[in-house]
């Protein structure tokens, strides 16, 4: 892939990845966060870790590495990225109990889990 396309596809891609998976952290995330903040997530955690994504592991990756192994690892480190991010912006451990904890990092991983299939199923019927 030539790189005007994958800029398009970038940005595509982040707009739709923010569409996805804002909702779901608005309605998963714990109700120690303010609603401001669980926006701002959506938009933050997705501009943390998919340029990662996109324009350094596919690049990478492309050069001699089967897409699954590219999946693997882009969306390994997709979700366990932007726990660590969130947790250490908005988990406090003397404020949140260990259930809210579990709650967010789930919800920011069914996120993740839910952007992908949905860029799977867009990819696999063409409108990607």
């Amino acid at each position: 892939m030539s790189v005007a396309p994958l800029w398009t596809f970038f940005l595509v891609g982040y707009l739709l990845t923010v569409l996805i998976e804002t909702p779901i952290l608005l309605l998963g995330l714990s109700g120690f966060h303010r609603f401001r903040d669980r926006i701002i997530a959506g938009f933050w955690l997705t501009a943390f870790s998919y340029p990662i994504v996109i324009l350094v592991l596919f690049p990478l990756m492309n050069q001699g590495f089967h897409r699954w192994q590219y999946l693997a690892v882009a969306e390994v480190y997709a979700p366990v990225s932007e726990c660590l991010l969130f947790w250490f912006a908005y988990e406090q451990p003397s404020q949140v109990d260990r259930k809210s904890i579990i709650r967010d990092m789930g919800t920011i991983v069914l996120a993740n889990l839910c952007s992908f299939v949905v860029g799977e199923l867009l990819g696999r019927s063409g409108w990607l």
